[in-house]
């Protein structure tokens, strides 16, 4: 099943962040609980049901990210790091959230990922508030 990719404003992507930064936060609480368990067990930890279970759980958290538009990246499980599709000055980016982050102020070209991130021009915040 392939969906179309939505793309967002500032505004809009703003809207989704209540729900966007509660699925986040069970993303890092659940790879915490991941790890402390996998600390615990040591080698082999993998193949414990539980660690199943969570990796489950993390796959069915970031399939809703997808489900609102946007993407989850930060595979390293530390900053809860967010993408969400966006065209600024008729170029393909993404708008990209952190999870101490109160807004999306930043955006990065694709090409680039987060170590491009730069301000998101006031212009374009301006122009798409509703």
């Amino acid at each position: 099943m392939t969906t179309e990719l939505k793309y967002f404003t500032p505004a809009e992507a703003s809207k989704t962040l209540p729900l966007v930064r509660m699925i986040v936060k069970d993303i890092l609480d659940t790879s915490r609980e991941m790890r402390l368990i996998a600390d615990e067990i040591g080698s082999g930890a993998e193949e414990d049901s539980r660690i199943q279970r969570l990796a489950d759980d993390i796959e069915k958290f970031t399939l809703e990210l997808e489900e609102i538009g946007c993407f989850f990246k930060d595979w390293n499980f530390s900053i809860g790091l967010v993408d969400f599709p966006a065209i600024i000055d008729g170029k393909e980016v993404f708008l990209c959230w952190k999870s101490d982050e109160d807004d999306i102020l930043y955006y990065h070209d694709v090409e680039t990922g987060f170590a491009g991130r730069k301000p998101i021009p006031a212009h374009y915040i301006k122009d798409h508030q509703n």
